[in-house]
């Protein structure tokens, strides 16, 4: 193994290198997503005072039609599949350039070949990611007759960020992402009432105890 990592170029090694560093990244990408640790579902404000949520206001005129969490939503999946993507390319990239430079591929030739290998498992990658959230985002599951019904906090959520509530949807316990409507902070264990359905994974809360306030 030595001997053989010995007789590489340099530019080789380099190669090799960057590619078990993206690696490592595009397996975690793949692990998290099928156990739902999606960055659609990582609540970042919850981490001390720092509110990373995309809780930033833009001048935007958005049809009426298309409400703000939905922005916020797709705004921060466009994020996700972008992380992804960039991390794809990067490792067929790598790979690639690694293994057409050790084959003795000129360089150019193999930095042109190995962009269009990390181009095209890119677009791959985006398509069944897109696909995927498409699908869990279409569920069968009718938001709408969660308005008014009370549920409980099962993620803190902050008076700026999203949490997440436990309630009945269609006869079935699910766990919702939530904002505060009245930018209140609501701790894990208080109950509260859906006031808002702001989107097909979003809903707008108040403290049950605070109704009519």
């Amino acid at each position: 193994m030595n001997a053989w990592w010995s007789e590489l170029s340099g530019i080789t090694q380099f190669f090799y290198g960057m590619a078990v560093f993206f690696s490592v990244f595009f397996l975690w990408q793949i692990v998290a997503a099928f156990m739902g640790l999606d960055g659609d579902d990582v609540d970042v404000s919850g981490a001390g005072d720092m509110d990373m949520d995309a809780d930033i206001d833009f001048d935007v005129d958005a049809p009426d039609d298309v409400s703000h969490a939905d922005v916020v939503e797709s705004s921060q999946a466009f994020k996700v599949l972008s992380l992804r993507s960039i991390i794809t390319f990067f490792t067929l990239f790598s790979w690639m350039a690694a293994l057409y430079t050790t084959q003795g591929v000129e360089l150019s030739n193999a930095l042109l070949w190995s962009s269009i290998w990390g181009v095209v498992g890119m677009l791959i990658v985006a398509f069944i990611f897109y696909g995927m959230n498409r699908l869990t985002e279409t569920g069968t599951k009718d938001m709408a007759t969660a308005r008014g019904k009370t549920g409980t906090v099962y993620l803190n959520i902050p008076a700026a960020g999203f949490g997440e509530v436990k309630v009945e949807v269609n006869g079935a316990i699910e766990h919702i992402k939530a904002k505060s409507v009245d930018g209140s902070e609501l701790l894990a264990g208080t109950e509260v009432k859906i006031v808002q359905v702001m989107s097909q994974t979003l809903v707008g809360v108040v403290k049950l105890s605070g109704e009519g306030a």
